[in-house]
């Protein structure tokens, strides 16, 4: 117990003293926001893979999919690995970074207001952000609150909830984006290490990979072949497909992930960030996901009700695994899923209070509101947002499973935003009208979905999947409602894209051209 308690002490320390230490960066918006845009590859990869994933992976996702698909559910993080980071990387960030720099924008709703000239959009997109990352924020403390009562009987799930919002709040508020990026770069070398010693000992309790995967093999379940379980694509692929695709491409129109590529410093520093952020996301997500894989190996660990299900859920999955592990290691854990959140936590109140400010307050309801104050409101709002989904934590009984409030979150947002953000940074012909239905789109059928679920088709009934119709839906939709709406000015957009065409000079070695 002292070790445990020691260890949290000084982690507790270190990210107090960064938030602190950064406070030379967050005097005004732009630094506070985005870290002066000066941000590096390393940090701004680490703050990328951190903000990806948090306690909902590692407990609500890794253990509903791991027992769902087995080894399969591996294949979800290599997708996260190859579509969530690589490619979001590689097709959205250059792009990022330079329209939003050249549209002088620090958040996703301002992008949309500025990109199709309309200050309705601005707000529309702020109210859609500060609805859906509330629930997705209060689902952190959940997935965060099984691994302590876990490790520390003696500590009552509020005082953790408490503790953990507090000293977020407090480095957040002090060092705003700065201290955030050092902090999650801090965070992720701990996920890096703590993934890979926890896989191994899992692995070990059933004598080792090859042992575990025959474990599996034995596996029978009701209406599926001997072996599903540790097969290639395990007993469901088309769910298995579902997740994969939300989890992965929902990255791209997340406000708190589409956010890291604004403050990135230079175009070596996108290339480096690029394999640093995939390595990552391989490493983390792919072995979350893995180590979920074989939560049926301790079936009789867990208690079940007498309809069948778990007591306590899928979420039970991944902390009953951990149980026997040597204290060392269980600390390990703990400080890992702390990081994990921690991280996740302060991207998402950040963007909540930065958008709140900058596209809704800003202008609309403060008329002359200077950067001092702009700061000093943002702070408060950080601290508000926090509050309000520590509230939400704290009467866990209301909430749902961790992997449906994050469904339900993630479809919402995606659904709204992914479309119009891609062809917003690509393609000239994008319309006002075609942003307004994706909104009402993603936002509306995921509402749908939450208060009239049984009104959908059964495959469509759970909110990841209904997610990714959201996010498809909207590929779809924004460039059909293009074609047959009114355009935006023509000079207007050749003069917002004209930041694309910029002349530049490079070393002969980034090009063989003349």
């Amino acid at each position: 117990m002292l070790l445990k308690i020691g260890l949290l002490i000084f982690f507790f320390a270190v990210m107090v003293g960064v938030g602190l230490y950064c406070r030379k960066h967050s005097t005004d918006v732009n630094g506070f926001v985005l870290g002066g845009r000066s941000v590096g590859p390393w940090l701004t990869a680490f703050a990328y893979g951190t903000s990806y994933f948090s306690a909902v992976i590692f407990v609500g996702y890794a253990g509903q999919f791991g027992w769902k698909f087995g080894i399969a559910s591996t294949w979800i993080g290599i997708g996260n690995a190859v579509i969530g980071s690589l490619m979001a990387w590689v097709i959205l960030g250059r792009r990022t970074r330079l329209m939003s720099q050249h549209l002088n924008t620090a958040t996703m709703p301002e992008f949309f207001g500025k990109r199709f000239k309309s200050s309705a959009l601005k707000i529309a997109a702020s109210i859609i952000v500060f609805i859906f990352l509330i629930p997705y924020t209060a689902s952190l403390y959940n997935g965060l609150s099984r691994l302590f009562e876990m490790a520390f009987p003696q500590i009552s799930y509020s005082t953790c909830v408490i503790v953990m919002a507090i000293l977020t709040g407090i480095y957040v508020t002090a060092g705003g984006y700065m201290a955030t990026a050092i902090n999650d770069f801090i965070q992720g070398i701990i996920m890096l290490g703590g993934i890979v010693a926890v896989i191994a000992a899992v692995l070990n309790i059933n004598g080792g990979f090859m042992e575990s995967l025959a474990g599996l093999a034995a596996i029978e379940s009701e209406g599926m072949m001997p072996g599903a379980f540790n097969s290639f694509f395990g007993p469901d692929p088309l769910n298995l497909m579902f997740v994969v695709i939300l989890t992965s491409l929902g990255t791209w129109g997340l406000p708190q992930m589409v956010q890291k590529f604004y403050a990135i410093k230079s175009e070596k520093d996108i290339n480096k960030g690029t394999l640093i952020s995939t390595i990552f996301a391989l490493v983390v997500a792919g072995g979350c996901y893995f180590l979920g894989g074989f939560g049926r190996l301790f079936t009789d660990k867990l208690s079940f009700a007498a309809d069948g299900s778990i007591v306590g859920g899928f979420d039970a999955i991944v902390p009953t695994m951990l149980e026997g592990l040597p204290n060392i290691l269980i600390a390990i854990v703990i400080i890992l899923v702390l990081s994990a959140s921690m991280s996740t936590l302060s991207s998402l109140v950040l963007a909540s209070s930065s958008t709140l400010t900058l596209d809704f307050l800003k202008g609309h309801v403060i008329k002359n509101m200077s950067e001092k104050k702009q700061i000093f409101i943002m702070r408060i709002l950080i601290v508000v947002f926090i509050a309000i989904s520590a509230v939400i934590a704290i009467n866990k009984d209301t909430l749902s499973a961790i992997a449906q409030m994050m469904g339900i979150s993630w479809g919402a947002l995606a659904g709204a935003f992914l479309a119009p953000f891609l062809f917003g940074l690509y393609w000239k012909k994008t319309t006002k009208a075609s942003v307004w239905v994706s909104f009402i789109f993603g936002s509306g059928i995921m509402i749908l979905n939450m208060i009239a679920k049984p009104l959908f088709p059964e495959i469509l009934q759970s909110p990841i999947n209904c997610g990714v119709i959201a996010m498809l839906g909207g590929i779809v939709l924004v460039p059909v409602v293009s074609w047959i709406t009114p355009k935006l000015d023509k000079d207007n957009i050749e003069e917002m894209f004209a930041c694309y065409n910029k002349k530049v000079m490079v070393d002969a070695k980034k090009s063989l051209g003349e």
